[in-house]
């Protein structure tokens, strides 16, 4: 029986510091270590920014359906409204795609930072793994997605070539930046290219409401411990 991951996702919302506030959310996962490294609410002021602890971190960001359901249905509606970002990194990056793949829309952009897009004949080193199967079943299929998507990757890590080849098959652009496999170069790689996405996604946000003034945005959520 599939464990019931709803009840354990637990977020901390940062408030927006510094106005103007834009409307689109920042929701990181791993986001504790992202906040502790990159400082990342400090980063982003003008977002509010949701930092997803990881929990069982290896089941859950290693293309479990159930985590994609909790996280789409459980945590997602209860973030402030607006456009929501995604940000994570290795399998948490992989998390994300596969969450938007299954289910489409629930994001408006992805910035994917090395991500964990094994497949047998790139990464059989990953054979061990619990999940590889899964994994690999997953990225075979993987496709465009309805969101923006940015990819980041280490030109110094062995995830280089299977970041390659999905964004190719996502028809994405790859931004190949100096370091190896690790928080300090998600880091470095941050700027300016996530807050271009994020800017990206906002001005798509206000453009469709421009175009369509009746639309309005869903109820207010507080932070979320689901």
């Amino acid at each position: 029986m599939a464990r019931d991951i709803r009840v354990m996702i637990q977020s901390r919302i940062v408030p927006p510091s510094v106005p103007p506030v834009s409307e689109t959310v920042l929701l990181a996962h791993d986001g504790p270590e992202y906040e502790r490294v990159a400082g990342l609410s400090g980063r982003f002021p003008h977002e509010h920014v949701a930092l997803l602890s990881p929990g069982s971190r290896n089941e859950w960001y290693s293309a479990n359906p159930a985590y994609a359901t909790a996280l789409t249905r459980n945590v997602l509606p209860k973030l402030p409204p607006g456009p929501v970002v995604g940000l994570g990194a290795s399998l948490g990056a992989l998390a994300l795609l596969h969450a938007e793949t299954r289910h489409p829309g629930s994001f408006a952009g992805l910035f994917l930072q090395s991500g964990s897009f094994f497949t047998a004949e790139l990464d059989p080193q990953e054979a061990g793994f619990p999940w590889y199967r899964r994994i690999l079943a997953f990225v075979q299929r993987a496709r465009p997605v309805r969101s923006r998507v940015v990819l980041t990757c280490g030109k110094d890590e062995e995830n280089l070539l299977n970041n390659r080849a999905m964004a190719a098959r996502l028809g994405v652009p790859l931004l190949e930046v100096p370091g190896g496999h690790s928080m300090t170069t998600w880091r470095d790689a941050l700027d300016p290219h996530l807050h271009r996405l994020l800017q990206e996604v906002n001005d798509d946000h206000i453009g469709t409401h421009r175009d369509d003034p009746a639309a309005d945005h869903p109820d207010a959520g507080g932070t979320a411990l689901v």
